[in-house]
């Protein structure tokens, strides 16, 4: 965001939907400025009339004054609740808006966004936004009218005093580009600690019991501790800017009601003024100095709220994957590799990963990939999977009758079981229907047999056993057979398995790869692994070497 004019065209944007209740909240908020001016006025005619300097009718103005204040009250209470409705809704829509391009968003390899980035941008700038718009906004919009009706009033009753005020208002009001200018930097700075702090927090509880086994608790809490002074700096900095300028403002304002009050003094004594005037001039004195002030804490907070429409630009902008429809084979699918080269840009140098690399994953087949670290297994899993594309050269799905280049369209056609733990929090039963939605209890029980995690339905619970985040209270080995029951259960004709016996030992192994062959049929499987076990099972082997280029 290079300009105001961008900004606000990104806050235009964002409020979609809710511009309506917006505007209906600026509405009440101007009908309720208007009740509090009437509430000035008729206390000024009442006080004359008690005075004796106004034969006006009493009980009529006693009414009208009720009335304005019962008006005033309704419509705050109004202004509240449809602040508060917008708020929750707008804030709801762009944490989803921003939550569904995440997920369609293309893989973004060493260089994507830190997940607690993701997430403190999602939750705080995104309150931030919809902060301003559904609150801050209607309170710029209220507070206008609300100065210029008060200044209207005071100068039809005497408008020298209106002069005096506006004379006295001080120039921190309008604070300089070079003050807005700095608030900003220092609030997007602010932002991004913030953001790194929730990323050092969330990763590290992640791995917890990594960071005991490795005695790193200390070191950990360390760089947290220097990352949290930084970010207290910084509030500090951009908290002494601000105290400067509302320092200003009120001492300004001070002196404005001091001036007023002494006037009206002197106005009583020379008899140009009555007790009633002098009671509307105290009360106006605050309905056209406050939305002063109001301005100028309001201003500060809409400006500083650009870094946060900057950072959820940001993840807007996050590349989405091509939008195609499904290319699903009806026959036994195969996947072949036609000279293949890939460099990931970001790293090495731009090194080749993989070079020249052709083979056919023939329909029906059963392929171990082996290969040291970085010779390119997953890489060629990526492309397979569509996440990335290859540099030169096609990966083309077919069956007996057609034929597709990969692309997230022919996903729908894997079944993809990743390496190491990925169980959500839920129950078993909740993590085996991501792979299959609508199956049955039979089809859950038969993929957990094959991939030997029939334990599951021995324990109190069954299918309905909790499962924490990251599978927590199963072993590794029990978490990654409940993975692998998952994948049986997604209709895949192709089935990638990324090191899936890495957590079983021997037998386990052993009993898991034979299931699997006895059930293989009608599928095209390609197992990573550096295991001697798996590559018995398999009708060819890969064995990858790392590229010299």
């Amino acid at each position: 965001m290079d300009s105001r004019t961008t900004y606000i065209a990104w806050l235009w944007k964002a409020s979609a939907g809710s511009r309506t209740r917006i505007s209906a909240a600026c509405a009440a908020g101007i009908g309720r400025i208007g009740a509090a001016l009437g509430v000035i006025w008729n206390s000024k005619i009442l006080v004359d009339i008690a005075t004796g300097h106004s034969d006006a009718d009493i009980r009529l103005h006693i009414i009208l004054m009720a009335g304005c204040m019962i008006l005033q009250t309704s419509l705050s209470v109004i202004v509240t609740r449809l602040n508060a409705v917008t708020e929750v809704r707008m804030k709801n829509r762009l944490r989803k808006q921003l939550f569904d391009h995440i997920l369609e968003s293309r893989w973004q390899g060493r260089g994507a966004m830190h997940t607690g980035d993701m997430m403190s941008r999602i939750e705080s700038d995104v309150r931030a936004i919809t902060s301003v718009v559904c609150k801050s906004v209607p309170a710029m919009m209220t507070t206008l009218v609300q100065f210029a009706a008060a200044a209207y009033l005071m100068a039809s009753m005497d408008w020298r005093i209106l002069l005096c005020i506006v004379f006295l208002m001080p120039a921190a009001v309008v604070a300089g580009k070079g003050y807005f200018r700095k608030i900003r930097s220092l609030n997007r700075k602010i932002l991004d600690t913030g953001s790194r702090v929730q990323s050092h927090i969330q990763e590290n509880i992640q791995h917890r019991t990594l960071i005991s086994a490795m005695e790193m608790g200390p070191g950990i809490s360390g760089e947290l501790s220097s990352m949290q002074d930084s970010l207290e700096k910084q509030v500090r900095e951009r908290t002494d800017y601000s105290l400067f300028s509302k320092t200003a403002v009120q001492l300004g304002f001070s002196v404005g009601y001091i001036t007023v009050f002494i006037w009206c003094i002197f106005g009583l004594l020379d008899g140009s003024m009555t007790f009633g005037m002098m009671t509307a001039f105290i009360q106006l004195v605050s309905q056209i100095q406050r939305p002063a002030v109001d301005m100028s804490r309001i201003l500060p907070s809409v400006i500083n709220t650009a870094a946060s429409a900057e950072r959820l630009s940001e993840l807007m902008g996050l590349p989405t994957e091509e939008n195609v429809p499904p290319v699903r084979f009806r026959g036994m699918t195969g996947i072949r590799m036609e000279n293949v080269s890939f460099a990931y840009k970001d790293t090495d140098g731009g090194k080749e990963i993989i070079s020249g690399f052709s083979h056919d994953f023939t329909p029906g087949s059963i392929t171990a990939l082996t290969g040291k670290t970085g010779s390119g297994k997953s890489t060629i899993i990526r492309l397979m999977l569509a996440l990335t594309s290859p540099d030169s050269g096609k990966v083309i799905f077919y069956d007996e009758t057609e034929a597709a280049e990969a692309s997230p369209g022919t996903r729908c056609n894997i079944t993809y079981v990743p390496q190491g733990n990925s169980l959500i929090s839920g129950t078993v039963r909740t993590n085996l229907l991501l792979g299959n939605p609508e199956a049955t209890e039979e089809e859950m029980a038969s993929a957990l047999h094959n991939a030997v995690a029939d334990f599951v339905l021995d324990l109190p619970d069954g299918l309905d056993t909790p499962c924490s985040e990251s599978g927590g209270g199963f072993s590794e080995g029990q978490a990654q057979r409940i993975s692998i029951a998952r994948g049986l259960l997604r209709n895949g004709r192709v089935m990638i398995l990324d090191e899936p016996t890495s957590a079983l030992d021997k037998g386990t192994e052993q009993t898991l790869l034979s299931r699997l062959a006895e059930n293989s049929y009608g599928k095209t499987m390609i197992i990573v692994s550096h295991s001697d076990a798996v590559a018995g099972f398999c009708d060819s082997i890969i064995r990858l070497e790392r590229s010299r280029k």
